[in-house]
């Protein structure tokens, strides 16, 4: 893919092709990542949807989501994250308590067998994605996260 935009319009205005349409970069950088979670996670149920799942859980240290919580900050709908949920609790990688403060939900909490799996898988993701940022340097790469994780964000809250 070369480096620069192919070119421009006559008039000044940036002419559109696949190597600086974001629909199309975002597409491929996503479908690469997906693959390398979904294999980093084949073993678990839920694919990569149990890696996300388990990085969240990783983030919140302390303060465990409730089940609503986190179905909203992976983005899953939360009869498809209550199935994920008994299918790892199954294999004890985490569990669910009440809710202090509301009997009827329940806080998620990551076990230490479900932060051995996480860190197994984060190990294959690392790999991947150095793979992918290989043409960046260590700078770029750190304001590439820094952009993403902003666009993220805001994506998240839209």
């Amino acid at each position: 893919m070369p480096s620069e935009p192919r070119g421009r319009a006559s008039d000044g205005a940036k002419c559109v092709s696949l190597d600086n349409d974001l629909v199309w970069a975002i597409r491929m950088i996503s479908g690469a990542l997906r693959r390398a979670a979904a294999e980093a996670a084949e073993t678990l149920p839920g694919g990569s949807r149990a890696y996300l799942v388990l990085m969240a859980l990783a983030e919140a240290g302390d303060k465990p989501p409730t089940q609503l919580e986190l179905a909203g900050q992976v983005g899953l709908d939360r009869t498809v994250m209550t199935y994920l949920l008994d299918d790892l609790e199954g294999q004890g990688l985490l569990a669910r308590r009440p809710n202090p403060q509301d009997r009827r939900s329940r806080h998620v909490i990551l076990l230490d067998e479900g932060r051995a799996q996480l860190q197994r898988m984060r190990a294959d993701v690392a790999a991947a994605e150095a793979r992918l940022l290989a043409e960046l340097s260590e700078e770029q790469r750190a304001q590439f996260r820094d952009l993403l994780a902003r666009v993220a964000l805001t994506a998240q809250r839209a």
